[in-house]
């Protein structure tokens, strides 16, 4: 829809009548909690992100080895299939594929603009700008049936138009820019204030609802009505409270309704920082971290530059970094590909390359990004954070390119987070922090939007190679297949009876379960660490007679990991089976049994279980009731046959391909057991007992 000259000189009067507002400011003293380790200059600057005098380093950093490949995809872009795009196949009522796919042209172009000149990029900026115009509305949702909803495009796009503004500088015309600030003052501060305003007061809201003129037919069966209380604790509040927030930094002074805005967006944000644990971790996984934390770090860093106003220790920025880092889990990469699975129509999921891969609990599918690092070494004088910017994860998106300083001092990551356990009870423990270090992770804790059923499940990665596997890539919608990666029999964990623990039904979006974890033990040694984590009422609220789980794992570094699984019933029996499941989403693990043992082979490792032999116990291999289409996905399985109390052991020990596995002897003792022996040529002797509901008692004798 082309702007009238009309509408173009009402914008153009609107906004030179409420220029004199310009200096207005918000409250008295605006100081953060504590001073920041660099103090940054009060004098307020033009730009959103960056000004004239920052270009050089911008420029510079699209050439340095961080971001080399980053750059270098950006500038292969088809340009002339973005044009065809943009000139031929937008659907103006796709908001969920061609919005986005506008948004990312429109991004990379006036950036890669903005660092050459390069009037090509220019142009299909420009073109994609119109094209974000045209659109009558600019999200999937509305509130009451008529107004729409700002969750996804609507928030982000606005973002990203007025930064475009930034980049493309005076290349962009005065009709130009009216007709841009028109379309975020119309299509997209209205979207944003109604969702935020409905997660704040969710008395007030009238109904949120699919828009019904947007094309999302995959997603209607979704029941959106407890969404304003639901989003509230997600990522999708503090999207639209950070683009709110910005968009009323850009109008702060030329409209006198931007000051109410700005006032709804940090009450908005400082509600919802108490979302992070006070060391900083966040409950949605790391991918969804990193896309959550970007937009807070650039409300932040918009606020302070634009208006003074400093939020930026909102949330402990430099122990969030540390729960980024501690999330990173490099493996070996093969370049074998990976099936592809479609999240909905046009819209293939996404994978993380194994250079870059994660401890992905729940949805987490993506790598930790550089920016925030970056941002947090420059707002903070965090040390670690340059190193993480610098060697941890992947390059994602261009503001690393804004915010990162290459000649900023880094320090390596302290010796405590090789063993961390996080306020929010997830436990990571490692040997370091490379592809072919080792890493053990625990799922406890409550429960988070885009969990799974995952309550004390487990991830091995050892020499390279993931051992025990949390599966990627499961489906947001309950009716495909790939809903089953979401529960307890996908993961590596305790069934009951053969179910898993309380679970959601899906009807409502990948939103928050019931069930809870809590680490209940936990102790660190010379190599080793020791956790016990208790599961009972998730399990509870499925089965009424379950009385106790509880789960201790015992890793002696490098590579032995035990497993002490406890579950016990108030009255009556039941079955109980434990699972180890193995990464095969490249079609390159195997999983065979043998007596007691189970051995899991992947290309550069392999991994030997043990389970300590009892009356009623079985192991045998099986996978996934999944079409082939869909994924196989193997594992072993530990079967208790049906009694009051179960008690199951089991030793694994990891080696590189052609290392030999260890001797482990595990022998029954009073009230526990004893695992003892070598392996990796280290001696091994622990005991393990329990009694009652209180966590297992571990004992290391030795463990090198």
């Amino acid at each position: 829809m082309k702007q009238s000259r009309r509408d173009f000189l009402h914008t153009t009067s609107l906004l030179a009548a409420t220029l004199p507002l310009a200096n207005l400011r918000l409250g008295a003293a605006e100081t953060p909690a504590m001073p920041l380790k660099t103090p940054a200059s009060p004098a307020l600057h033009k730009g959103l992100l960056f000004d004239e005098s920052d270009l050089p380093r911008i420029r510079a950093n699209t050439t340095d080895p961080r971001f080399a490949e980053l750059w270098k995809s950006m500038l292969a872009a088809d340009l002339a299939a973005d044009t065809d795009f943009l000139e031929h196949k937008v659907r103006l009522t796709n908001h969920v594929v061609d919005l986005l796919h506008i948004q990312k042209i429109l991004e990379r172009s006036a950036f890669i603009y903005l660092v050459n000149r390069d009037n090509a990029q220019l142009a299909i900026a420009k073109l994609a700008m119109r094209k974000m115009t045209e659109f009558p509305e600019w999200d999937s949702f509305v509130e009451g049936g008529k107004q729409v909803l700002g969750l996804q495009r609507a928030t982000e796009g606005t973002f990203a138009l007025l930064l475009a503004l930034d980049c493309l500088g005076d290349a962009v015309t005065p009709e130009e820019r009216a007709a841009v600030e028109q379309s975020v003052l119309t299509k997209g501060i209205p979207a944003c204030r109604t969702s935020v305003y409905g997660m704040k007061y969710p008395d007030r809201v009238k109904g949120w609802e699919w828009n019904p003129r947007s094309d999302v037919d995959e997603f209607r069966n979704i029941n959106l009505k407890r969404w304003p209380l639901i989003l509230a604790a997600t990522n999708l509040k503090i999207i639209p409270t950070s683009c709110l927030g910005i968009a009323a930094c850009y109008f702060r002074g030329r409209l006198p309704e931007a000051d109410a805005w700005l006032e709804l967006a940090r009450s908005s944000a400082k509600s919802f920082s108490t979302m992070y644990g006070s060391d900083g971790c966040y409950d949605e996984g790391v991918s969804y971290w990193g896309y959550t934390t970007l937009y807070l770090a650039l409300f932040a860093e918009v606020l302070w530059r634009t208006q003074g106003i400093d939020d930026r220790q909102l949330i402990n920025y430099p122990g969030s970094v540390r729960y980024a880092l501690c999330m990173a889990n490099p493996t070996i990469d093969d370049h074998r590909k990976l099936q592809d699975f479609q999240h909905i129509k046009g819209y293939t999921m996404p994978t993380v390359k194994p250079e870059f891969d994660i401890v992905n609990f729940g949805d987490a599918n993506g790598a930790v990004d550089v920016s925030v690092a970056a941002w947090v070494r420059r707002t903070h004088g965090d040390e670690l954070s340059q190193y993480v910017a610098r060697e941890i994860g992947e390059a994602k998106f261009f503001y690393g390119m804004i915010w990162y300083e290459p000649a900023a001092t880094e320090a390596a990551p302290e010796t405590p987070l090789l063993d961390h356990r996080m306020s929010n009870d997830i436990v990571v423990s490692r040997t370091g922090w490379h592809a072919k270090d080792n890493v053990l992770a625990l799922r406890s804790g409550g429960p988070a939007n885009h969990e799974h059923a995952d309550r004390n499940s487990v991830i091995f990665k050892a020499y390279g190679e993931r051992l025990l596997h949390d599966p990627f890539r499961a489906a947001y919608v309950r009716a495909q297949p790939r809903w089953l990666l979401r529960l307890t029999e996908a993961h590596t964990a305790v069934l009951i009876d053969g179910k898993g623990h309380q679970y959601h039904d899906g009807s409502e979006g990948t939103n928050a379960s019931w069930a809870v974890a809590s680490v209940i033990g936990f102790k660190t040694g010379p190599n080793w660490m020791a956790v016990t984590s208790e599961a009972t009422e998730a399990y509870r609220l499925v089965n009424e007679k379950v009385s106790l789980v509880h789960r201790t794992l015992v890793y002696l570094k490098p590579d032995v990991v035990i497993f002490y699984d406890r579950v016990a019933f108030n009255e009556g029996t039941g079955s109980v089976q434990v699972r180890f499941q193995a990464f095969n989403e490249d079609l390159a693990g195997d999983v065979k049994t043998e007596g007691d043992e189970f051995h899991i082979t992947r290309p550069h490792a392999s991994l030997r279980g043990r389970v300590a032999k009892t009356a009623g116990r079985t192991l045998q291999a099986g996978k996934l009731p999944l079409e082939e289409k869909d994924g196989l996905y193997p594992f072993a399985e530990v079967v208790s046959a049906a009694a009051a109390e179960h008690a199951v052991l089991t030793v694994c020990t990891a080696q590189p391909t052609g290392g030999a596995h260890g001797t482990l002897a595990i022998t029954e003792e009073k009230g526990g057991w004893r695992v003892k022996g070598t392996h990796g040529g280290a001696k091994i002797d622990v005991t393990l007992s329990s009694q009652g509901g209180a966590p297992a008692t571990v004992v290391v004798y030795s463990a090198a």
